[in-house]
């Protein structure tokens, strides 16, 4: 009789809080590595045997994947990857893409009078939030940052789930910049995958035309700030670069920045255009030994 998998919330992937070890110590780079390749392998070897009806060989498996920790250890293992010590703070590439764009420097030259307390000119969106003092979290006066994740980590990140968050009921409620950094490939179903990226499109504020005021960068808002893990488009069968920005344009963003790391890929897309409908299906694009099966479908 072949196992039936669970469906899987948005919550299953998400990292919790560090965990320690008896010592109190953070894990090693080392260790960190061990444990998600371990993971990986073990879950892929997992999906196998209950696509082949191989219930012995899946109940093994699943007592394995206990035994080493289960979901929780691998969560925290992931988080601590992307520690600000570890160098995993993306959104340094993000307040330098701004900074490039002129966005936080000549805001941050404009006279303000005496006694004024200005209002930040930006609205950030932060999903999957792990910390209230990234890079990005160093520009109060200039942009006010919303911190959400399924698991908050502590105050100033609100616990909740983006795909529930409320629709914006006006332009005050929307952003100028989303980041999903490490959020979209932890979303379990490539179709959910596809539902996040159109629900991000609701969250922007509309785009306006420039004003002498506004720095002459701002051109490149509304945004969103993507960073995927580099496999994700280097190394599966169902997506490349290509692919993904193509999804990206169809719902009405085009690139204007975009690095590679050893690991990781980041995107940031402008959203100037309008959605044309056009649906994207799990369509092979290639197929080799070794490749994995991520992918983003839009209905």
């Amino acid at each position: 009789m072949a196992v039936k998998k669970r469906p899987k919330t948005l919550a299953h992937g998400r990292p919790p809080a560090v965990r320690k070890n008896h010592d109190g110590a953070s894990m090693s780079a080392k260790a960190t590595r061990n444990i998600i390749r371990t993971h990986h392998r073990l879950h892929k070897e997992l999906a196998t045997a209950v696509k082949n009806g191989d219930t012995t060989l899946a109940a093994t498996l699943e007592n394995e994947i206990e035994r080493n920790g289960g979901l929780k250890v691998y969560q925290a293992a992931s988080k601590q990857g992307q520690s600000k010590s570890r160098g995993g703070d993306s959104s340094k590439v993000l307040v330098d893409w701004l900074q490039r764009a002129g966005i936080i420097e000549t805001r941050s030259r404009l006279p303000k009078r005496d006694g004024e307390k200005s209002k930040p000119a930006y609205k950030l969106l932060e999903v999957g939030a792990l910390s209230t003092d990234n890079e990005v979290s160093k520009f109060p006066d200039l942009i006010e940052v919303t911190r959400i994740d399924l698991n908050s980590q502590g105050p100033g990140i609100t616990q909740q789930d983006f795909m529930e968050r409320p629709y914006p009921k006006s332009e005050s409620e929307m952003f100028e910049i989303i980041s999903l950094s490490l959020v979209l490939n932890y979303v379990p179903d490539p179709v959910q995958r596809g539902e996040m990226l159109k629900r991000v499109v609701r969250f922007l504020r509309p785009r306006k035309p420039q004003s002498l005021s506004q720095p002459s960068g701002s051109n490149v808002l509304p945004a969103l700030f993507l960073v995927l893990p580099l496999p994700c488009v280097s190394n599966s069968r169902y997506m490349d670069e290509e692919r993904l920005m193509g999804i990206m344009a169809n719902l009405g963003f085009s690139v204007r920045e975009r690095k590679n790391t050893a690991k990781l890929c980041h995107y940031l897309l402008t959203l100037d255009g309008e959605a044309n409908g056009t649906k994207s299906k799990k369509d092979m694009l290639r197929d080799s030994a070794g490749m994995n099966n991520f992918c983003v479908v839009v209905d």
